[in-house]
């Protein structure tokens, strides 16, 4: 499946241990990033306060990119919940140890 430039947002309809399971694919670059950070503001905002967003399938992702993932962190702690990521690999990887955003987020 060639997606390049283009990112999805799948969000399982089931909860597991009352986190909801977020499946990002793609490249994640400022055009994303709003539209993503509405929806899970959305989310956080209805009540979903606990995130599990799975980076596995995120092949880049930019400083907006990242600084959304921050914002919905923020906000979800400011709400009572917080941001685990999973799947944090290669370049994206990268990126969180330089910039040291692997202090700010669980990491699985």
């Amino acid at each position: 499946m060639e997606n390049e430039g283009e990112i999805y947002l799948f969000i399982k309809s089931e909860i597991v241990d009352n986190r909801i399971h977020i499946i990002l694919q793609g490249t994640i670059y400022v055009e994303d990033a709003k539209e993503m950070t509405e929806k899970l503001v959305a989310l956080i905002e209805s009540g979903q306060t606990r995130l599990l967003i799975d980076l596995s399938l995120v092949e880049y992702i930019d400083s907006s990119g990242l600084g959304m993932l921050i914002r919905i962190q923020k906000i979800a702690v400011r709400n009572g919940g917080n941001v685990v990521l999973k799947g944090v690999q290669g370049l994206v990887r990268e990126l969180f140890e330089m910039t040291r955003l692997t202090a700010l987020f669980t990491i699985q």
